[in-house]
């Protein structure tokens, strides 16, 4: 008897394998849970940047670069892909010295300084360019508005009061 009883749980498995879906019946498949977009919030948020703001200066790999990409073009004129040049460019930088490394760290901290001298002014003009936009106004917007409804509410009461006349 018992071999039967196997034998119909094995049939009931088979006939409910039969009424799944075909998609269903694949080992292993999981439905994915539904994915919420979380970006939208973050991009709302994200401030606009400025066209004026100094660029930061290249590291001392970039200044390297720089000048190993023109050597590198002349060598392989055929290579085209990017990825390649920056390959053998940091193949070649990590087999300097830092004997040879130094007159591009040096032209790096040159390049800084300047940047840092740009910075300052770029700082100052922004700051006082912010100090003119707030003396303009030192009521916040919900005070202004508040003074907008009294004065409203007031003209009202002047004229129920000619209607009262």
């Amino acid at each position: 008897m018992k071999t039967g009883s196997r034998s119909r749980g094995a049939t009931r498995k088979e006939t409910k394998e039969a009424l799944k879906p075909a998609e269903d019946r694949r080992v292993g498949k999981r439905k994915a849970a539904p994915k919420v977009d979380t970006r939208k919030g973050k991009k709302e948020k994200k401030a606009i940047k400025d066209p004026n703001k100094p660029k930061r200066p290249p590291s001392a790999f970039f200044v390297f670069l720089e000048e190993f990409r023109k050597t590198f073009k002349k060598e392989n004129p055929n290579v085209k892909a990017v990825s390649a040049v920056g390959k053998a460019g940091g193949e070649r930088w990590k087999s300097l010295s830092e004997a040879e490394k130094a007159p591009y760290e040096a032209k790096a901290a040159k390049r800084k300084v300047e940047y840092e001298k740009l910075m300052n002014a770029y700082n100052k003009k922004q700051e006082s360019s912010a100090d003119e936009g707030d003396e303009g106004s030192e009521k916040s917007a919900s005070e202004v508005h508040d003074d907008e409804e009294s004065v409203q509410e007031e003209d009202e009461e002047e004229d129920d009061d000619e209607d009262d006349d």
